[in-house]
């Protein structure tokens, strides 16, 4: 299974024979379908799914494999206690709206549980409690922010001086019926029951443009496609769209480890309260048990060397458990929401009211991915949810987002006005070593060039092919990455995740000439 990155995860690496083949009949062009989803994700398939069963005709369109993207890179944790707090829902929207995102929570909860028993997943699943601790006085003061606003809105919560990990603490909460899960072996299932059901399974098969009426019209690698509806489940929508400003994309880091002592495995979800924040679980794969610690994280494109991240998380780790060996590391992409909620329903500035979208998820997305199928077969079924007016993606909340809106349109302009900064010259490139990558300027253009360990040099433009912002180099996955709105590469220049919707042009030095390559 191919993943968004260079760094293989526990996923990739222990889903094998699970993965479902592509699923490609010939092209009708004749026929419409009722839905096209785009992404094959936990987003993707559990909507897909959820939709095929309730009656729809539904087309799955992947532009890689399933899981390709954050789904296989994710730390799986299945919770209540979410990355914006219940103090802050209830000040930003108040209690009753609060209350409704509590709800939803819990019925993706039970979503995920109905789907396991309903067909069998053997997917690693276990209920476990969460607990978050606090390390000191102002810590401890949110702690209990929380657990009366937890309680306000109806989520199971209590005080606990146990901790499932030896990491020294002051107070703590426990929220009971939390879970864990192996996400690729959950989704993978789905997948195939969503075939067996008729629904209709496409990857290697990339949306690139859409023609908007009452009928859309999908263009694609595969051909043309009709569809009444079309839902965007790529994390975030590609094209240019105000989404992007309201959605700051993240770089989050992974191991998994095994340990010398079998005692140390947790038997719960840890979380501490630093920004960014440390959190644990443990999770048996195949007999084996690995602890998977995660944290370190940072707005995308704008850390100079990601394997510092590795070390760091690992450096933590090591100083509270006796780490036998790491066995897998990796990093994955999530888009915060400037105003602490997902946007799930129409997508804004569409000349149509039949585009959809799901994205800013922080980092919650297996739970917010299950909200989002329910929302939108509720939305399609009873042509309208509880939740449609509190998740909408045109909302606008002056108050909860303002702040954060400012800053993140403030970083992307600099990043853009950065431009305008000279970077060194091609002849820089004398000293660069195999496996280095490096912005350089030649004959007035601005390349991104990558010295593969074989001496191949690789040299595209630098400029990602969204707006336009300066990519920068991630070496701990080996991709080029725009610090604007998220867009990343691969080392060739080849898309590997939106907004962007072609890949970097290539350099001809030769006849020093940019060429579009898609």
């Amino acid at each position: 299974m191919k993943r968004d990155g260079h760094m293989e995860s526990l996923w990739q690496a222990t889903t094998g024979s699970r993965t479902t083949p592509s699923y490609n009949r010939e092209p009708q062009p004749a026929l419409t379908y009722d839905v096209v989803i785009v992404g094959a994700g936990m987003t993707g398939v559990t909507t897909a799914l959820l939709l095929q069963k309730k009656g729809f005709n539904v087309l799955l369109a992947e532009a890689q494999n399933a899981c390709f993207g954050t789904t296989g890179g994710t730390t799986a944790h299945l919770n209540t206690l979410m990355d914006t707090p219940y103090p802050t829902m209830i000040k930003n929207f108040g209690e009753a709206h609060a209350t409704g995102v509590a709800t939803a929570v819990r019925d993706a909860l039970l979503h995920i549980r109905a789907n396991i028993s309903e067909y069998n997943i053997d997917c690693g699943y276990n209920i476990e409690d969460a607990f978050l601790y606090a390390q000191d006085d102002q810590q401890e003061k949110e702690l209990e922010d929380i657990l009366l606003a937890t309680k306000k809105v109806g989520i199971e919560v209590e005080q606990s001086s146990d901790s499932p990990v030896p990491v020294p603490f002051t107070k703590g909460l426990r929220f009971p019926g939390n879970a864990r899960f192996h996400p690729t072996r959950y989704v993978m299932p789905l997948l195939e029951e969503f075939i067996k059901l008729g629904g209709e399974y496409r990857d290697n098969c990339r949306v690139t443009q859409v023609e908007e009426a009452a009928r859309l019209t999908i263009h694609t690698t595969q051909g043309e496609f009709f569809a009444h509806r079309l839902i965007y489940a790529t994390h975030i929508p590609p094209g240019v769209n105000l989404l992007h400003f309201r959605c700051a994309p993240y770089r989050s880091y992974a191991i998994a480890v095994e340990l010398e002592d079998e005692a140390q495995y947790p038997g719960g979800l840890a979380y501490d309260m630093y920004d960014p924040y440390h959190y644990f679980r443990t999770q048996e794969v195949d007999g084996q048990k690995y602890l998977i610690a995660g944290g370190e994280d940072h707005k995308t494109g704008h850390h100079e060397n990601t394997e510092t991240c590795f070390m760091l998380l690992e450096a933590y780790v090591r100083t509270h458990f006796a780490v036998k060996q790491v066995a897998y590391k990796w990093s994955s992409q999530y888009f915060e929401p400037t105003d602490g909620l997902p946007y799930i329903g129409l997508l804004p500035g569409a000349n149509s009211d039949n585009i959809y979208v799901a994205t800013g998820y922080g980092g919650n997305g297996m739970v917010y991915s299950h909200v989002a199928a329910l929302t939108f077969a509720e939305m399609f079924i009873d042509k309208q949810s509880n939740l449609e007016k509190l998740f909408d993606p045109n909302r606008v909340k002056p108050v909860a987002g303002f702040a954060s809106f400012v800053k993140e349109s403030a970083d992307v302009a600099g990043l853009l006005f950065s431009k305008l900064k000279p970077p060194p010259t091609l002849d820089t490139l004398a000293d660069l070593a195999p496996g280095e990558a490096r912005i350089v300027k030649y004959e007035g253009t601005k390349l991104a060039v990558y010295k593969h360990e074989s001496g191949e040099l690789f040299m595209t433009s630098a400029a990602c092919t969204h707006i336009q912002c300066d990519v920068a180099w991630n070496s701990a996955e080996k991709s080029w990455d725009c610090p604007c709105h998220g867009s990343r590469f691969s080392y060739t220049g080849e898309m590997l995740t939106g907004p962007a919707r072609k890949d970097l042009s290539d350099y001809d030095m030769q006849s020093a000439k940019i060429t579009s390559k898609s």
